[in-house]
C-alpha cells in the first residue's frame, strides 16, 4: 500500500523542462532525452508517480547526460501521472492502474532500443515507485548498474535476488523504505559478495527528497545534489 509520504509535495510539471528533447516513441515509448546518443553508456531514469514532466527529475537528466551519459526518462504513465486532488481517484486507485510489473515490461524495448544504437552498458536509476522497476529490472539481468532512491515496494526478497551492483539511497524520515528496512537491504547485500553495492542513509531528509525539492530551499538541494553525486559516481564505476 502507497503511504502519503509517496505523494508529498508534488512538483509543478511542465512539458517544456529541461535542455534534452522529448520524443514520440524510444523503444515504442514517449520519452525525455538528454546527451549524446552515440554513447556507449547509457542510463535510464524511472519517475516517481508524477512522471517524466517534472522539472527536477529532468535537470538530474541533463546533469547525468553532462557526465557523458545518454539518458531516456520514458514515460511510464503514458501521460497520467498521479494528481492528488482528483478525490475520485486516490493512489490506491491509481496504483492499480499503472504496476511497475507494467513498466519493467515496458522498460525492456527501450533497453534493447539503447542497445541497438551502440550502448554497451545501461544502468537504471529509479525514484519512490521507479525503484521498484530498477529492482524488477537489476532481477532480470537487463542492467548493468542500479541506483534506487527511497524507494517504495521494494522487499528484501526483491534484493536477495538483484545480478547487478546497485546502489541504495534512503532518507532518515520514510514510511516506505524506513532505515531499517534500508539496513536491512545492506546486510542481505553484505552477504552476497558477488554483488558491489553501495547504501547510504540521508540525515534529515523524507521520502522523495531527491526529487521533489523546492529550488529556494538551500539545505533540501544540497541534499538532493549530495544524492545525485552519489549516483553519478556510482555508474561512472560501474557502467564506464
Amino acid at each position: 500500500m502507497a503511504s502519503p509520504q509517496c505523494c508529498a509535495k508534488p512538483p509543478a510539471l511542465n512539458p517544456a523542462a529541461g535542455e534534452g528533447k522529448v520524443v514520440d516513441s524510444f523503444g515504442g515509448i514517449k520519452a525525455y532525452v538528454a546527451g549524446a546518443q552515440d554513447s556507449k553508456a547509457a542510463v535510464v531514469l524511472i519517475s516517481d508517480v508524477y512522471g517524466f514532466e517534472a522539472p527536477n527529475l529532468r535537470k538530474i537528466a541533463d546533469k547525468v547526460a553532462s557526465s557523458g551519459y545518454f539518458v531516456v526518462v520514458p514515460d511510464f504513465l503514458h501521460g497520467d501521472p498521479f494528481v492528488p486532488e482528483n478525490a475520485d481517484r486516490p493512489i490506491a486507485v491509481w496504483i492499480k492502474e499503472h504496476t511497475p510489473g507494467k513498466a519493467f515490461e515496458e522498460a525492456k524495448p527501450v533497453i534493447a532500443a539503447l542497445k541497438e544504437q551502440g550502448a554497451s552498458s545501461v544502468g537504471a536509476a529509479g525514484y519512490c515507485w521507479g525503484a521498484k522497476v530498477v529492482a524488477e529490472l537489476g532481477k532480470a539481468n537487463e542492467i548493468q548498474a542500479a541506483v534506487m532512491s527511497h524507494p517504495s515496494f521494494v522487499t528484501v526478497d526483491d534484493i536477495k535476488e538483484v545480478k547487478c551492483p546497485i546502489s541504495i539511497l534512503g532518507a532518515e524520515t520514510d514510511v516506505m523504505s524506513p532505515p531499517e528496512l534500508v539496513k536491512e537491504f545492506e546486510q542481505v547485500l553484505s552477504s552476497n559478495s558477488g554483488i558491489a553495492h553501495f547504501v547510504k542513509i540521508f540525515p534529515g531528509v523524507s521520502h522523495g527528497w531527491t526529487v521533489r525539492y523546492k529550488s529556494e530551499d538551500a539545505a533540501a538541494v544540497k541534499s538532493a545534489e549530495e544524492a545525485l553525486a552519489d549516483m553519478v559516481d556510482w555508474f561512472n564505476k560501474n557502467l564506464k
